[in-house]
């Protein structure tokens, strides 16, 4: 048997009350007299087995008789808890109720008796009700069909400051500026309760907010249920309203989510400026209605923040929602001020002496201001200001804490974007100071470039360019790019720019140079014992050309870098066919050359991914972009390079863009003269002879005997080796260009002659008397060459 009915049974009449309980009559023997049919149902005996006889047989005690005596003897009402015998042999506890009843002369005693255990639930649910009405926290409110309010608990008298007054008022009355709090649709009170009047649903846990009469300074949160009440003819009688006031855990619930929102967006952008805003922009208006962040010039411009200053001097005032907006101005702070003492103490300091009024609104004065230091483990950052102007609650503890760890979060993502901020200008200036200054003048090619590095976000890249220039009148080109960003990649673009060079100055061939090349990024690639981490080096993509305006041939060859792209004369541009080499780094692949025969003024752009990729379309459409730029060859190189970068996809760039762009150049068969000679020892008075003649028709007479010397030697030497004919070339440059080559690759050797020597001083001589000289090797042997600076 359930010791409480359910919900539906409930009925709030007593056990003992006449119309449900069990009622028997006793005479003055304590036989029954009267045996009611609400008896019958609680014991089971019918009246003819209990009429007239003993009611101690009903009792299951021993002692029953001696008690029932007792208990009809008294003068007034007494109660009493017996275990009464039921018809089928059960034992029931139930309360009994005995009263003394005296009719003309005749003694009796009425009987009143019900179940213990329904009795305890009655007694139960009185005392649940009394405790509702005035012990519990939640505030209960009873209100007609007119919206009125009928009754309130003395929960809802507290909030209320009494419930008295406000009998028969609207429930707009109440809470005068509170407000439903929704993520969605934010309905009003009178929406709400003429729903549940009408369709008869509960609105269970709605968020309300607003200022209790009670308590008029702190705002707020209940959490608010309403239900229709209905008669038993089941016509509505009103509304009724369970509020509980839930505003210290919707308060926590708010730190909480405003410290997730901050540790999602606080500090992710290495940007001190964006750091600030990020931190604003979480606060506002959640914690507080303005957020000002002041740093010293030096943390902002990624430098250490000065030491021994005076707390508050010289700072700069960042203030706004965004990067965008936000505004800089400078502010200083007097000794005495609390900013000051918050600085120089390390501790939050709040400044409440500008009290609001309750309800005060409208005013853009701060009435309340928190001030709290941006620290890191090495020092004091600066100072965040969480200001209330709209917002009448002063700043409680919770919420100080709540301040004091949201500037933790932005101190060190400020920290962590002056340190990144320091690494990416040092990396910027070794990067730039890597990378050429300016290119050196030479009559091959007509030159401009770009160079364009990411995003500061992202970091500087490792893009390299460079132009060389070579013997007989030929320039090298070369264009590179280092995986990955900072200041490795920058020093290692660094150090292979510079192995490129010395490279390109053996007069290696493409193939060649980036063969040698590969080996050397290998070996810097490998573990370092110490540590077991590779060189950055791993995957460096590189291409190197050389063109010679001579012949108007140019050779590359490339590992792994995006082809050149071409343009003829004409205007047609197109991408140099064969695929690229393995990238740099891989070891033991081949590279291959790769020869053109361009036209006098053809275009050529050799460039980095940056130029040409993006992360909404494939490569092959920024190849097909940049071509299509250089369909305007006509137009000045520097204008073409604007062009070919401005049509880039806008937005922040994730990886650095280099372009070379050469407008190449063929020298005039008039300032070329080649000359064809047998191994013969007498050629060399020939060769002496058209090289005089022929530096007089140029215009040199001054560099005959100079040049004539150079040639004799240069070609005695080639005829002694030789095997084949001797070649002389010159070439009337920015300086006179004497080249002999032969089909022996033996390579020439500069030395020291002794007085008795009889040879040896050839290249000596050529040396003291050219500004350079070298050899360069071909498929057919090897050239000689030196260069002699015209007057």
């Amino acid at each position: 048997m359930d010791r409480f009915p359910n919900a539906a049974d409930v009925d709030f009449h007593s056990p003992l009350d006449l119309s449900k309980a069990a009622v028997a009559v006793l005479d003055a023997d304590g036989r029954v007299s009267g045996w009611g049919s609400s008896a019958q149902r609680l014991l089971g005996h019918a009246p003819e087995d209990v009429l007239g006889r003993p009611a101690a047989r009903l009792l299951a005690a021993a002692d029953a008789g001696e008690r029932l005596a007792a208990l009809c003897k008294v003068r007034k009402p007494r109660s009493a808890v017996l275990d009464l015998c039921c018809r089928d042999g059960r034992a029931l506890r139930a309360a009994v109720t005995f009263s003394p009843l005296v009719s003309q002369g005749v003694a009796a005693t009425v009987v009143v008796a019900a179940g213990l255990e329904g009795l305890r639930g009655w007694e139960a649910q009185l005392a649940m009700l009394q405790g509702l009405a005035t012990e519990s926290p939640v505030g209960l409110t009873i209100f007609d069909t007119d919206k009125r309010v009928v009754w309130g608990n003395v929960s809802t008298d507290l909030e209320l400051a009494g419930i008295a007054q406000y009998i028969g008022r609207p429930a707009s009355d109440l809470f005068p500026e509170g407000e439903f709090i929704s993520r969605h649709h934010s309905p009003d009170e009178d929406e709400v309760m003429d729903h549940v009047m009408a369709t008869g649903e509960p609105v269970m846990g709605m968020h309300y907010r607003g200022r209790a009469p009670a308590d008029p300074v702190r705002e707020h949160v209940w959490s608010c249920s309403y239900h229709r009440l209905v008669d038993a003819r089941g016509e509505t009688l009103g509304l009724f309203e369970e509020s509980l006031d839930i505003t210290d855990r919707y308060r926590a619930q708010e730190r909480l989510s405003l410290l997730v929102r901050a540790g999602k967006r606080v500090g992710a952008s290495l940007d001190v400026r964006r750091t600030a805003a990020e931190l604003a922009d979480v606060a506002v208006p959640q914690l507080a209605d303005q957020v000002l962040v002041d740093l010293p010039p030096a943390v902002i411009e990624g430098r250490q923040p000065p030491t021994g200053s005076a707390p508050g001097h010289n700072l700069l005032r960042m203030h706004g929602r965004t990067p965008e907006d936000f505004r800089t101005s400078p502010v200083s702070y007097p000794p005495s001020s609390l900013q000051a003492l918050s600085l120089a103490t390390s501790r939050p300091v709040v400044d409440d002496a500008l009290p609001r009024t309750p309800g005060e609104k409208g005013s853009a004065a701060a009435h309340s201001s928190l001030f709290v230091p941006l620290l890191t483990r090495d020092a004091v950052l600066g100072l965040a200001t969480f200001r209330r102007s709209g917002n009448p609650d002063p700043f409680g503890p919770e919420e100080r804490a709540l301040a004091v760890e949201l500037a933790e979060r932005a101190a060190v993502g400020i920290d962590n974007a002056r340190r990144y901020t320091s690494q990416h200008a040092a990396a910027l200036v070794l990067q730039r100071s890597l990378l050429p200054q300016h290119l050196p003048e030479q009559s091959a090619v007509d030159v401009a470039y770009r160079y364009l590095p990411a995003d500061s976000r992202v970091g500087v890249g490792g893009d390299w360019f460079d132009l060389i220039p070579l013997s007989g009148a030929r320039v090298g080109l070369t264009v590179g790019d280092v995986v990955g960003h900072g200041v490795h990649a920058a020093a290692t673009m660094g150090r292979l720019r510079a192995t490129v060079r010395t490279l390109a100055l053996l007069d290696l061939d493409p193939a060649e140079l980036l063969t040698r090349l590969d080996g050397l990024v290998a070996q810097d690639s490998e573990p370092h014992a110490d540590d077991g981490l590779g060189d950055e080096a791993l995957g460096v993509t590189c291409l190197y050309a050389i063109y010679d305006p001579v012949s108007g041939r140019c050779v590359w060859s490339s590992a792994g870098h995006p082809p050149p792209i071409v343009a003829d004369a004409n205007g047609s541009a197109a991408l140099s066919s064969p695929a690229p080499g393995p990238p740099l780094g891989l070891g033991g692949l081949p590279y291959e050359n790769v020869e053109l025969s361009l036209s006098d003024a053809s275009v050529v752009a050799f460039f980095t991914d940056g130029v040409v990729e993006d992360r909404r379309t494939d490569i092959d459409s920024g190849i097909d972009r940049l071509a299509h730029v250089l369909t305007w060859q006509r137009c000045p190189l520097e204008e073409l390079c604007d062009r070919a970068l401005s049509v880039r996809p806008p937005g922040p760039q994730v990886d650095d863009a280099t372009l070379l762009l050469v407008r190449t150049r063929r020298l005039d068969t008039d300032r070329v003269a080649d000359l064809e000679l047998p191994p013969d020892p007498a050629m060399v008075a020939h060769a002496r002879t058209v090289t005089e003649r022929q530096l007089e028709a140029w215009g040199l007479s001054e560099l005959s005997f100079t040049a004539a010397l150079v040639v004799s030697e240069l070609v005695t030497n080639g005829i002694r080796y030789a095997t084949g004919p001797v070649m002389v070339r010159l070439i009337k440059d920015r300086s006179l260009l004497c080249e002999v080559s032969d089909n022996e690759h033996t390579a020439p050797h500069l030395r020291r002659a002794r007085r008795d020597d009889e040879g040896g001083r050839g290249l000596f001589l050529v040396a003291q008397m050219s500004q350079r000289w070298g050899t360069r090797y071909t498929s057919s042997g090897k050239t000689i060459w030196a260069e002699l600076g015209v007057p």
